[in-house]
């Protein structure tokens, strides 16, 4: 029988195992895939989860391994500048910046220092059921038993649907390309994340470790045409960003439609806690789907400084964490909506422009303050 079992090995369930590792605690981690490798897209590590991975000595390695970004900027377009926030101020506030890395390096570092005897690969949950302990049965036909057990396991999660029976998926009416390219960036973008906003549509893109970019493409589904090229979607825009599609290898494109969870009642049951998008799945809008994940973990680890009675710690954790991830989906919610306009482009635009950098800056701030 295992003590902590943890389902998923994304960023946050492994983030939990690195917090786990720290209080000596044993654990297993069972993860769909059939290995970690260098697939899926990049994704932006903001202050609040970058001191995070300070306090797990883990901050340098990641640094270097992507690319730190100094400012967030919304433009028209044509790349005209509406607005940008300056966070430099707040990178020497918590001694920490905004750093964008391939999710898949990511997770590689984080699997590399819990060690990989530690992941179950080709484990997807079909099955939990509680008795005196958890009894999970897995899709290769392996069954466990566990005293506790983590869903980590994203915005469909079998454990909460199958123990919390709660869960309702909200659909944005956007879908979202995610591409990495090889692409020689302007050195005007060589530390800002960059964001255009069209009428109905917006493109973003940020420079990684290297020649290599990250983008997205973000279109309501009423104007989505299924062109040969996916980049004739977004005719109109500066040239530049149409090249950044067309100079994207096919492979490195995913598409999904984006989505949230509505709040649900509870995080945890009977020595069971859910984490990250299992628990409070975001939209990307304020890039914090992963790092609320990795703040859940942080805090179950603090808290675990002071009991290890684990069902004491999921109460606390859920009122501690609540009220921000709440905000969060909420805000993120609001701003994708807003950005997606179709009618009254200038005047959303002419509204971005007229809010002060400092109120900007000060809603970063609100997202990457630690709870504790």
């Amino acid at each position: 029988m295992n003590s902590i079992s943890i389902i998923g090995a994304g960023i946050g369930g492994l983030t939990l195992a690195n917090i786990l590792k720290t209080h000596d605690l044993d654990f297993k981690i069972y993860e769909s895939a059939p290995e970690i490798k260098p697939v899926g897209s990049g994704i932006m590590m903001a202050i609040n989860a970058m001191q995070i991975f300070d306090k797990l000595g883990l901050k340098e390695q990641i640094e270097e391994a992507g690319h730190k970004i100094h400012s967030i900027s919304v433009t028209d377009h044509r790349l005209k500048n509406i607005s940008t926030t300056n966070v430099l101020a707040l990178e020497r506030k918590y001694n920490s910046c905004n750093v964008a890395i391939h999710r898949a390096d990511l997770q590689r570092i984080l699997a590399e220092n819990i060690g990989f005897e530690k992941i179950n690969l080709q484990h997807s949950l079909v099955k939990i059921r509680k008795e005196e302990n958890y009894h999970l049965r897995f899709e290769n036909g392996n069954e466990i038993e566990s005293r506790i057990v983590f869903g980590a396991d994203g915005i469909h999660s079998k454990v909460r649907t199958q123990i919390l029976q709660t869960g309702k998926i909200r659909d944005t009416g956007q879908i979202c390309w995610r591409g990495l390219a090889d692409f020689d960036l302007p050195e005007q973008y060589n530390r800002e994340a960059v964001e255009a906003w069209g009428k109905g549509k917006r493109f973003g893109f940020v420079k990684m470790a290297g020649k290599k970019i990250y983008w997205y493409a973000v279109i309501n589904k009423g104007l989505h045409k299924r062109y040969q090229s996916m980049a004739e979607n977004f005719h109109g825009f500066h040239p530049m960003i149409t090249d950044i599609i067309e100079a994207t290898l096919p492979e490195n494109v995913i598409l999904n439609e984006l989505t949230d969870l509505a709040p649900i009642p509870k995080w945890y049951a009977d020595n069971l806690c859910l984490i990250g998008d299992a628990a409070h799945a975001t939209t990307p809008n304020l890039g914090q789907g992963a790092c609320q994940s990795i703040e859940d973990a942080y805090v179950i680890g603090k808290l675990l400084q002071h009991t290890d009675y684990f069902n004491q710690v999921f109460k606390d954790f859920q009122n501690i964490r609540r009220k921000k991830v709440d905000d969060v989906v909420d805000t993120s919610w609001k701003i994708g909506q807003f950005s997606q306009w179709e009618k009254a482009t200038a005047l959303r635009n002419f509204l971005m422009k007229m809010v002060p950098e400092r109120f900007n800056r000060k809603l970063v701030e609100r997202v990457v303050e630690l709870e504790m």
